[in-house]
């Protein structure tokens, strides 16, 4: 057991923010490589790497393959070897649950490896593991039964992965766990704290870490440091943002969000607390954070998927416009290519803003009427069709070709398609399948409409980037004459706010006809939500910005009953209600 009284002496403490890509152990090792002889330069005596950083986090069920645990195991024990020896580091890695045979339980666990002097000193297990929202732990792995602490030169090093720091019953007002690792570290007289985390991005939630630990380092009198990865893995974005606290809770150093860094922090023997380092800024605003996590998902998921450039429809709207835009400031303007794609509704403004997007962004245009392939389906389903009126079957038509134009265009010349629909249509299925859901990535499927209004006005604020006339204009999907948006939908900041309230909040729709909203809007709504499940089930994987994204931490039924029966409406209305929006027929199944 750690004690108090023994003599310790100033350390410097190097923090490698790193971007792994999943399951490149060698790639990976020569990351933490490279931090090491940084951290030696700069007279770091320990070096802190994130949860899981030699195989990227989340493995999902790579994990479930021997050879890759197996070839983890020998990839650490390289780098031990490889790593220079006066360095102590901590690495992220899986351990072998020895005892699974005997005692049950899952075969690994999600571990923390001591290397130094060229061997694998100690192990230690992460204790908390989280089964919520895109978190799946227990599926792999058995958690750790014992506080974490290792002793280098007299000072006596707590150590934490990620969840473990999230059960502080005071915080919180509960615990979802029945142990806090923390305080048991405390009750051992640590000198202080480390924590190894892979914390996906969520927008706000940066102040609210600092916030969580603050209260735990005043709580427990304790020096902590959050050592958090960074980068794009599929859908999963991770903002860095590793910092140190003061055992008054105060931030003295915080590194760089949304880029690699490495943060040198130096315990001071006579304070027994951290000295004042370098702080980076913070985001002054939502939709810069927002628009930067937004630029690193993309830049990530094309460079780890292979891809150099992208292509994307541009509609002259405001949704295909942000994603450009992303997609410029992630892979550079010689690598986004833009199409346009009028049809005889198309509008001379949507044309001509979306040529303006195409010259301020400085990226490469080209036009595709759809006219004449829209003839040739007419033409085909003539007879079929004869005797019905013009409606939703053909107005998808336009959507699924230029679907298929882009596809093309990907294929032959292997670019990466963007989708650019938003998370207010991807709510309602205000979106065609096999149309404008075609893609590999979905990069604002988790903004909100109004937040991509927000974000390219905070774009727009030191010169035109998104034309005025894009944030001016009634949005539409001309799909036919004169159509907007609100011909089938609420007013964007009402149902954006119904959204918010169903999604996020979880609220019943009587709740939310108590906060002003029209019931019969409120339980139009419900039914759209619930019935474009099917529709969501087949899109491309989708950028996660906030805490409940249509992604791998949302697990709805498809054929399910509960909103037809009204269970959360105060509403009549008929057992089919009629739907709203693109493809709104498909959503009857």
């Amino acid at each position: 057991m750690p004690h108090a009284q023994c003599p310790i002496k100033n350390m410097k403490i190097a923090i490698a923010q790193l971007n792994p890509k999943i399951g490149d152990l060698t790639a990976n090792a020569q990351q933490i490589l490279q931090a090491a002889q940084k951290a030696v330069a700069s007279g770091a005596r320990l070096l802190l790497t994130p949860e899981l950083s030699l195989c990227g986090y989340p493995p999902r069920d790579l994990l479930l393959n021997p050879s890759f645990v197996a070839a983890m195991g020998t990839t650490l024990k390289k780098l031990a070897r490889d790593l220079p020896p006066n360095l102590a580091v901590l690495v992220g890695t899986v351990d072998e649950n020895l005892k699974v045979h005997t005692t049950g339980g899952k075969p690994l666990f999600n571990s923390i490896a001591l290397l130094i002097g060229g061997q694998v000193k100690q192990i230690f297990h992460k204790r908390l593991l989280p089964t919520y929202d895109v978190f799946d732990e227990n599926r792999y792995f058995e958690p750790g039964l014992q506080a974490n602490y290792f002793t280098l030169d007299d000072l006596h090093i707590g150590v934490t992965v990620c969840e473990d720091l999230w059960n502080d019953e005071e915080f919180w007002g509960k615990r979802t766990y029945a142990v806090n690792p923390i305080a048991d570290l405390a009750i051992l007289g640590v000198d202080l704290i480390v924590n190894l985390s892979a914390s996906p991005y969520s927008v706000g939630k940066q102040q609210f870490r600092e916030l969580m630990l603050k209260h735990s380092a005043v709580r427990f009198q304790q020096p902590m440091i959050y050592a958090n990865q960074v980068g794009g893995n599929d859908d999963l974005i991770f903002d860095g943002c590793s910092f140190a606290l003061s055992r008054q809770g105060e931030i003295v150093s915080r590194a760089r969000g949304f880029e690699t860094d490495l943060l040198v922090v130096e315990f001071d023997e006579k304070q027994r607390d951290f000295k004042p380092g370098k702080v980076a800024h913070v985001y002054e605003s939502s939709d810069e954070e927002i628009y930067q996590a937004l630029v690193l998902g993309v830049r990530d998921y094309s460079r780890k998927c292979g891809f150099s450039k992208v292509v994307l429809g541009l509609s002259g709207g405001i949704d295909s416009s942000l994603v450009a835009a992303i997609a410029v400031a992630a892979l550079g303007k010689e690598n986004v290519f833009g199409v346009l794609m009028p049809s005889p509704y198309s509008s001379e403004h949507s044309i001509s803003d979306a040529l303006a997007l195409g010259e301020n962004l400085g990226i490469k245009t080209t036009i595709l009427p759809i006219a004449e392939p829209m003839q040739t389906f007419d033409n085909s389903l003539a007879e079929l069709f004869a005797g019905t009126e013009f409606g939703i079957a053909e107005e998808n038509l336009q959507s699924r070709i230029r679907g298929n134009l882009l596809m093309a265009i990907a294929n032959k010349f292997g670019y990466l398609l963007l989708s650019t629909g938003n998370k207010s249509e991807m709510a309602v299925g205000y979106c065609t399948l096999y149309g404008d859901m075609n893609g590999g990535l979905a990069v604002i499927a988790d903004v909100p409409k109004t937040r991509v209004y927000s974000i390219c006005h905070w774009l727009n604020r030191q010169g035109e980037i998104i034309p005025q006339n894009v944030l001016t204009k009634a949005p539409s999907a001309e799909l036919k004459p004169g159509q907007v948006d609100q011909d089938s939908l609420p007013a964007y900041e009402i149902l954006d706010d119904i959204l918010e309230r169903l999604i996020h909040k979880h609220e019943a729709a009587a709740e939310i006809v108590s906060a002003g909203h029209d019931p019969v809007i409120v339980d139009r709504v419900i039914q759209m939500l619930a019935r474009a499940e099917f529709k969501r089930r087949q899109a491309p994987p989708g950028l996660k910005i906030t805490d409940r994204a249509f992604g791998t931490g949302w697990r709805m039924p498809i054929a399910s009953s509960w909103a037809a029966l009204k269970n959360t409406s105060p509403v009549q209305t008929s057992p089919t209600p009629t739907l709203v929006g693109k493809d709104r027929k498909d959503a009857n199944l």
